[in-house]
């Protein structure tokens, strides 16, 4: 990444950078899974790596991306799935053996997988 040298060059990225994410978050698929030291102990590692073999093997766009800890360690491997238009679903302890039927169901049927759910997030629209 080139060095930014003024702020004029910062509000260009800056704009790029949220035209991409509103791109992303309107038209995309975004999958988050909890990297923190609790996540990585619970073996989200090992999710993460199911998640982007499962997405491979079935050719299906989605941004993957990792945060930390959100403070549900108990319940860690923590997987949001974020897709345009739906509410930000976020699964609870979510093994790789788990991710071909969290993909099956939410992402190719559509189908939120309930008895996995530990919150939920409404969309823009339903907060209106």
């Amino acid at each position: 990444m080139p060095k930014i040298t003024s702020v004029e060059e910062l509000r260009k990225l800056r704009e790029k950078v949220q035209e991409e994410m509103a791109t992303r978050t309107e038209t995309g698929t975004t999958i988050i899974v909890g990297m923190g030291t609790c996540g990585i102990a619970a073996g989200a590692r090992e999710t993460m790596r199911a998640i982007l073999e499962e997405l491979k093997a079935r050719n299906i766009e989605a941004h993957v991306t990792t945060v930390g800890c959100i403070g549900m360690c108990a319940r860690e491997p923590l997987v949001d799935i974020e897709q345009a238009g739906k509410p930000r679903i976020t699964y609870g302890n979510i093994t790789a053996a788990m991710v071909p039927r969290l993909i099956e169901e939410h992402l190719i049927k559509g189908n939120v997988v309930t008895e996995w759910v530990v919150g939920r997030l409404p969309t823009d629209q339903e907060t209106h």
